[in-house]
């Protein structure tokens, strides 16, 4: 079969949208290096005394690992979720699948100011019965964080389980396979790239998530969204522009191992 490539003029319009896509946050890299204690251009001079900062300043190290730790968590609890609940629906195809499947997927589309509130009532009422579980938790955090990521992982799971031959589960229950032995040995194998998607992008999004936690947080589970939303509150701390030059960095550097390791498999 013939290949098409995109000509010059494809390729330099391409660009001057990926430049122009790119722009703000280019703008961001030398804002990190302004020696000023606000958000500024450097004036001529270079610093790295914001950078340095994130090292030197616990707040910062202890926000990004208990981000990494509410994240981990409630990944790992979402990812459950909805592979119970996935498996359930497509391995016994229930009469108001339809309504179970769009009960699930509620709050992906409630406003997430209405989920923010009703998260809240929930967990002033848990911090009642416990302290360890509720309100401004880290535990807290990670199951309201649960609840707004078990939709994504749903419809991946979901998507996945659509492509899958219904004929294999089958020819397994008639070979005397038990409900769990089919799932665990039939179905998850064959949707594990699935699961693992679905796994990585909870985390991703309780990674990111600030609307929610500026409800259900206060002094005690300082996540680091919320620690960067406070500095540009308070005091618009330049250690912000900073961070977020090294969260670029490490999103590009992710992005080119995954292709590098696209087209090394390619090649064999």
């Amino acid at each position: 079969m013939p290949t098409y490539r995109p000509g010059p003029v494809s390729l330099i319009l391409a660009a001057l949208v990926a430049l122009f896509l790119l722009l703000p946050l280019l703008a961001v890299i030398p804002v990190s290096l302004t020696p000023s204690r606000m958000l500024a251009m450097p004036s001529g001079e270079l610093s790295l005394r914001h950078y340095r900062a994130l090292i030197e300043d616990p707040r910062w190290i202890n926000s990004i690992l208990l981000s990494i730790r509410i994240g981990v968590v409630s990944s790992a609890f979402s990812t459950v979720l909805a592979l119970c609940f996935s498996l359930g629906v497509w391995m016994f195809q229930p009469r108001f699948t339809a309504a179970l499947v769009g009960f699930v997927l509620l709050p992906m589309v409630v406003p997430p100011v209405v989920s923010a509130i009703t998260l809240y009532f929930l967990l002033t009422s848990i911090s009642g019965v416990s302290s360890f579980f509720g309100y401004d938790t880290w535990l807290g955090v990670a199951m309201a964080h649960s609840v707004m990521t078990v939709p994504f992982a749903t419809v991946l799971i979901l998507v996945s389980l659509s492509q899958l031959d219904r004929r294999i589960d089958l020819a397994a229950r008639g070979l005397g396979a038990t409900v769990w032995e089919r799932a665990t040995r039939i179905i998850m194998p064959n949707i594990k790239f699935g699961i693992i998607t679905a796994a990585l992008l909870s985390f991703v999004l309780s990674w990111e998530e600030i609307g929610v936690t500026l409800f259900i947080t206060s002094v005690n589970a300082i996540t680091l969204p919320r620690l960067m939303w406070m500095g540009l509150r308070d005091n618009i701390d330049p250690a912000i522009a900073a961070l977020s030059v090294i969260l670029i960095i490490v999103t590009v550097l992710v992005l080119a191992v995954r292709s590098l390791v696209d087209r090394l498999r390619g090649a064999h």
